[in-house]
């Protein structure tokens, strides 16, 4: 199964201290690209993010959001009487040299930050805890790019079945379209009343068949189809050699528009340009 690079994953986790969120985003990228948005008190757990992206993804940009709604309900408070003390002497300090200080307010000392102290959650248990959260929403997005990566597989068969549809008329087309040609050449002679010079008009002809021998960029054409299928059936990171083989297949189209000598063939190389058109752009997405 291929895989899409577009995916969107949220998971939250409620714990003692507080409520734990990850939100996942994947656009396509030529190569992994993640970019992290983590508390401060999270910061040591990028080095671990980044490989857990890199063992589970190859390609995107991937943007990682960690957010964690502390909460403190029922929590008592404690004061670092320390703190708060050396606090009001820095205060009292600053007031002797005032003539008429206002007096201290016991609320704004326990504003100063590292006065007041939380019962603090343990910062190993919280970072297990998010990594955990990680693998969870790593799941789900892998699964939401599996999802899109087999619709996108649908379509793109979908188009092979018109690739293979469209060489097989032209396919059966080429013998009509050389005998009208030949006619052609044949009707061009009796108009000119010229002697047909039996060497020339062989010449002519086979100048014709050099011309309008499509039959190896409809057999390359067939072979790049079935190089698809088995690369898209075999899965994995399948969008660069996708990538390549949507190359070739436009090679071969703009080969058999180059020869086109019918309005028939130059109609089906349009075609045929439209539909692998059509791939590439679908092909961007898949990892």
């Amino acid at each position: 199964m291929v895989h899409s690079m577009t995916a969107f994953a949220r998971v939250e986790r409620a714990g003692t201290h507080g409520t734990l969120s990850w939100e996942l985003r994947s656009v396509n990228h030529r190569y992994l690209e993640p970019h992290l948005r983590l508390p401060e008190a999270f910061r040591d757990l990028e080095g671990a993010v980044r490989e857990a992206l890199r063992q589970g993804l190859s390609r995107g940009k991937v943007e990682c959001t960690l957010r964690f709604a502390e909460d403190s309900a029922g929590q008592p408070l404690q004061v670092d009487r320390e703190r708060a003390a050396q606090v009001v002497a820095a205060a009292e300090s600053v007031a002797a040299l005032i003539k008429q200080p206002a007096a201290l307010n016991p609320v704004e000392v326990l504003a100063w930050p590292g006065v007041l102290v939380a019962d603090a959650a343990d910062p190993q248990a919280l970072n297990k805890a998010a990594l955990e959260l990680l693998e969870q929403a790593l799941g789900e997005l892998k699964g939401g790019r599996a999802r899109e990566g087999a619709e996108l597989a649908k379509l793109l068969n979908e188009r092979l079945d018109s690739i293979l549809a469209e060489v097989s008329a032209l396919r059966a087309l080429v013998p009509q379209m050389l005998a009208g040609q030949r006619q052609k050449i044949l009707d061009r002679f009796t108009e000119m009343k010229a002697e047909l010079d039996p060497q020339r008009l062989e010449q002519e002809l086979v100048l014709l068949a050099q011309k309008s021998d499509v039959a190896e960029e409809l057999d390359r054409l067939s072979t790049h189809v079935s190089e698809v299928r088995r690369v898209l059936k075999a899965g994995g990171a399948a969008g660069r050699r996708l990538d390549f083989l949507m190359q070739e297949l436009n090679r071969e189209a703009n080969t058999l528009g180059s020869k086109a000598f019918d309005p028939r063939s130059t109609q089906a190389a349009v075609n045929l340009k439209v539909l692998i058109e059509q791939m590439r752009e679908q092909v961007q997405n898949i990892e």
